[in-house]
């Protein structure tokens, strides 16, 4: 209707008497699709996946302002844990929260200080080096000082809501397990190496029943990741994906075709091949999005698992 409405008229402009006449018009004109609501079980999947996706945001966004923190106060943070989201690096932010608290203590204050903090494996060769070696570094950090109240206050505040909010998203996965035992196609979608409980759930919240879908490119419409192309006369356009679908759906598509190219075996091995035939590694990446598509709703409307070897014929 936001493209149709200026049809008529050759205006931009809009009322309820005009929204009322393009909509009426479009579906005269057979411009439109039905409308299929949800089961419960879907709908409730779909409003915890939703649920999801901001809490995700947030805590994105707090890890972004404990790196900045980690960066200001204890730069040298980063030479001693790889990740600052480890466990034992919060650990360490939990009970350690400037390199100035650390810096009158020993290497069995700090694996103490990691017990007190839930860690079952806090000592041992490893944690005795790790200690040591954040000590030194706490002694010899350039971190901003002159505010380290402040900036502990601030620390334990960040460290807080991010824990919080991790705690929120494994107990909202937990009741996305609890709803799987409803759905009956959950055990076939698994029994593809790679694709994860997150994908799973987000694919039947933003698709739906599967069973719903005669092809894989309807399923593709769905998401937006179906090619359009402006061709007229001798102008030939780019092909380009349409984007006209559901945004969260397309996002966790492509994620999990991210994760079947690091971890499921013929994924990995059409993403190699295409890649040699010098296809870029975006381009690849889309593509197997497509036979991702097909291949699962393929396995629901036979009934079957994900079987290697017939895939890797047909493929």
């Amino acid at each position: 209707t936001h493209r149709n409405k200026e049809n008529r008229d050759n205006s931009p402009s809009k009322n309820d008497a005009k929204d009322a006449l393009v909509i009426a018009e479009s579906v005269s004109r057979g411009f439109y699709s039905e409308y299929e609501p949800l089961s419960p079980t879907y709908d409730r999947l779909k409003t915890l996946m939703s649920d999801r996706e901001y809490w995700v945001s947030q805590q994105g966004s707090l890890g972004n302002r404990i790196v900045r923190w980690i960066d200001v106060y204890f730069p040298e943070f980063q030479q001693v844990f790889k990740a600052w989201d480890g466990t034992r690096a919060l650990a360490t932010l939990r009970a350690f929260p400037s390199p100035r608290a650390l810096r009158k203590l020993t290497a069995e204050d700090v694996i103490k200080g990691w017990q007190e903090q839930g860690m079952k494996r806090a000592a041992g060769a490893l944690g005795q080096a790790k200690a040591e070696q954040l000590l030194q570094c706490a002694a010899q950090s350039v971190g901003k000082r002159g505010t380290e109240s402040e900036a502990q206050r601030d620390l334990k505040r960040l460290v807080e809501l991010y824990d919080s909010i991790t705690k929120a998203l494994q107990e909202g996965m937990e009741e996305v397990e609890a709803l799987f035992g409803d759905l009956p196609l959950v055990e076939q979608l698994r029994s593809i190496q790679g694709l994860g409980s997150v994908a799973i759930a987000s694919l039947f919240s933003y698709a739906g029943d599967l069973r719903h879908y005669a092809h894989g490119d309807q399923l593709l419409r769905r998401a937006g990741l179906n090619l359009a192309e402006r061709t007229s006369g001798r102008y030939k356009g780019q092909i380009k994906l349409s984007k006209r679908g559901d945004s969260a759906l397309r996002k966790h598509l492509f994620l999990a075709v991210l994760s079947l190219v690091r971890q499921h075996p013929d994924f990995k091995r059409w993403h190699a091949h295409h890649v040699a035939r010098g296809m870029t590694r975006m381009k690849s990446i889309l593509k197997l999005v497509g036979k991702l598509c097909r291949i699962l709703v393929g396995m629901v409307q036979r009934g079957e698992d994900y079987r290697r070897p017939g895939i890797a014929a047909a493929a």
